[in-house]
């Protein structure tokens, strides 16, 4: 029987899920963004995208490559820049962590900032939906999306492995290339890793701009969605010590990006991000703890926003995250954890659109997580954190921030709880309880400017009290051999919702080309662009997820399989009464999988409903239908594994525009795209 390969090198599993065939025994799969403490049967709904199924869902960003996992959209902002919304919530309510601590970047702040991650380098996602997720604090309210690329390698390496991806094509057609070595002697381990990709403006079904918002005198661009092409590239080399009961281990990785905002034609985005990384484990100890684990990383991020060969802005963020858990000695049946995170970044914005003071973000963090087995059939488990934050502003000799106002000060309380019922063999039961107190974030204090990313000007309220969240979800699992999946519905209730709400006002802004172009929601005078406030409101948000996997048969044609799932959420202002924008409508997915010997294929079709639950200033999107395809052949050659496939997506060529990404009505989805790809690991 193998290991578990949380119990593994990411490496290692890949190899293992390379070369294993569909009959070998399963192991249930530990989550351990959502319980440190290791268990397989969770309470807390999760996701885990690793070896195949990471590779049929990989895309260019993080946010398209979670796409349509249960509960997850995309804020879609074009090929270049896209970050995941869970149950309705993005920005700061969603936590992005590496290796389980936070890389500091840009992208929380608007839209079309990437989050600088190339999805080749990483080799498992873990994603957190609910209250579960609250051990990361206040701004995991919405989830945690932990990504791991063994770049620390935590087990042992014994000589040489290694891997590497070739892919073209796709509808911005995709050049990349992705390479890992790992090599080891049983106590020393040394990994290395770099990745290239570049893409072309990308091909779209029709017109770019949506029938709502298209001129006759000025359609805009058709066929291709113009300036959306780019290019990344990254790299990193880590080690680590390993003994009996431990490791450490440090890395070093850098990201460099350059690309089109779809928003602003001739506007570029330049990013660059290094990364210093830390992490050690000591396990089997004596005394009050039996295992203490240390995180640390330290960021430093900036990107300039370029127009005509000259810097408009430049905004950087650097800091650093620290967390430390210690696993303590069971006390009867209980088991727990306790710990502490430290974080600092310092964020600046320099130019003319720079519409955030230079700020200083400070946190420090207590959390406990306490788990007991009451019975054979029921796991119960709480968790706390307490958060305080301090927010420093500072002018810099901006007049704009010249009142800008003083430091703040905030202490958060987060709450959880879960409970998980084992019903019968098949049927499991699993409930989810918390409480959420998130301190504003500087932008939502401060803004105050011309956000033309956004199309509005945003301005920020230096008095905005915590935002604070009652959330809930409960779920029926199932597993009798043919089927497995679960069925859910979750709630959530905010006293103080920060969003961002129209004022109904217009303000004169940065003269940067025809307003219309960066205007999608509002129709306005060119004399201004549309004022918002961040403001807290009562606000509602619930839900329903559901998936199956079906093991349909198994004979001399094949092993066949159907995969069904679909989400559905709905948020609404409580204070106007009208719906919160950009929610993703009900959503269903269907895929039918088969395999035999070395050939593996697969036939997906997704629908999304129009969704006409909006905001009376903003549109509503039409709903689609798509049809995807792919196929796989393994084969062996030496002591390599490889494996060719061809994926076609949106085969269809379907109109596609998303709900939950502001630019729906001028940045449709990618059109019909096929694309091909080898990969091997020795």
């Amino acid at each position: 029987m193998r290991r578990s390969p949380s119990t593994l090198s990411p490496l290692a599993a890949a190899l293992c899920l390379a070369s294993l065939s569909s009959h070998a025994v399963e192991l249930p799969t530990q989550v351990i963004t959502a319980n440190p403490l290791g268990n397989a049967q969770l309470a807390a709904p999760t996701t885990v995208l690793d070896g195949d199924d990471l590779l049929q869902h990989q895309h260019a960003s993080l946010g398209e490559t979670l796409n349509g996992q249960p509960g997850v959209a995309s804020t879609w902002f074009g090929p270049g820049a896209s970050r995941p919304v869970i149950r309705g919530l993005d920005g700061d309510r969603i936590r992005i962590l590496r290796n389980g601590v936070g890389a500091l970047d840009a992208s929380s702040l608007s839209y079309d900032h990437a989050v600088p991650l190339d999805p080749s380098s990483v080799e498992r996602i873990e994603i957190v939906r609910g209250p579960a997720a609250l051990l990361y604090g206040g701004n995991a309210i919405g989830g945690v999306v932990n990504t791991f690329d063994n770049r620390i390698p935590d087990a042992p390496i014994d000589g040489l492995h290694g891997g590497g991806e070739l892919r073209y094509g796709g509808a911005d057609t995709t050049r990349s290339s992705a390479g890992k070595l790992e090599a080891g002697d049983g106590t020393f381990a040394l990994h290395l890793d770099a990745n290239s990709r570049q893409f072309n403006d990308l091909r779209i079904p029709g017109y770019a701009r949506s029938s709502k918002v298209r001129e006759a005198d000025e359609p805009g661009s058709h066929g291709r969605l113009e300036n959306s092409d780019g290019r990344q590239d990254g790299g990193a080399i880590g080690g680590s010590y390993q003994w009996e009961h431990g490791y450490s281990g440090l890395s070093y990785s850098r990201y460099d990006s350059n690309y089109g905002s779809v928003a602003e034609p001739g506007v570029r985005l330049d990013m660059q991000q290094d990364h210093y990384a830390f992490a050690s484990q000591l396990r089997d100890l004596d005394g009050p703890f039996t295992s203490v684990k240390f995180d640390a990383g330290y960021t430093d991020y900036q990107h300039r926003e370029i127009e005509s060969d000259e810097v408009h802005t430049t905004f950087k963020n650097k800091g650093f995250d620290a967390r430390v858990e210690a696993r303590h000695q069971p006390l009867g049946p209980v088991e727990g954890v306790i710990g502490a995170q430290v974080s600092r970044n310092q964020f600046s914005a320099l130019g003319e659109e720079a519409f955030v003071p230079h700020t200083d973000t400070d946190t420090l963090a207590l959390f406990m997580l306490e788990q007991w087995q009451a019975t054979e059939r029921l796991d119960l488990s709480v968790g706390a954190r307490l958060d305080h934050t301090r927010v420093e502003p500072d002018a810099k000799g901006n007049e704009t921030f010249a009142n800008v106002g003083n430091t703040r000060q905030f202490n958060a309380l987060s709450l959880s709880s879960g409970a998980l019922y084992q019903l019968d063999p098949v049927w499991a039961l699993a409930a989810n309880l918390g409480y959420t107190e998130r301190a504003p974030t500087f932008y939502e204090l401060y803004a105050d400017g011309a956000h033309v990313a956004t199309g509005a000007y945003e301005v920020g309220d230096a008095g905005l009290n915590k935002e604070k969240a009652a959330s809930a979800d409960l779920a029926l699992r199932f597993d009798n051999g043919t089927h497995k999946g679960s069925v859910g519905v979750f709630y959530s209730h905010f006293r103080n919702y920060i969003g961002l709400i129209g004022s109904g006002n217009l303000r004169e802004g940065h003269d940067h080309g025809d307003e219309d172009d960066h205007d999608h929601d509002h129709d306005h005078d060119h004399g201004g662009i549309p004022e918002y406030l961040y403001q807290g409101v009562r606000a509602r948000f619930y839900g329903l997820e559901a998936q199956d996997r079906w093991q349909l048969l198994e004979n001399r044609y094949g092993r066949f399989a159907l995969e069904l799932a679909g989400d559905y959420t709905r948020a609404k202002n409580l204070d106007n009464g009208q719906p919160l924008p950009r929610i993703a409508p009900l959503r269903l997915s269907s895929g039918l999988l088969w395999e035999l010997d070395r050939w593996q294929a697969r036939v997906d079709v997704q629908h999304a409903a129009a969704q006409r639950r909006t905001p009376s200033n903003e549109t509503h999107t039409a709903g689609y239908t798509t049809l995807g395809a792919s196929m796989g052949y393994r084969f062996d050659i030496g002591d390599s594994q490889w494996l060719a496939f061809v994926r076609g997506e949106n085969l269809s060529n379907e109109t596609v525009r998303y709900a939950s990404s502001i630019l729906r009505d001028i940045a449709p989805a990618p059109g019909r795209s096929v694309q091909v790809g080898l990969r091997t690991t020795f």
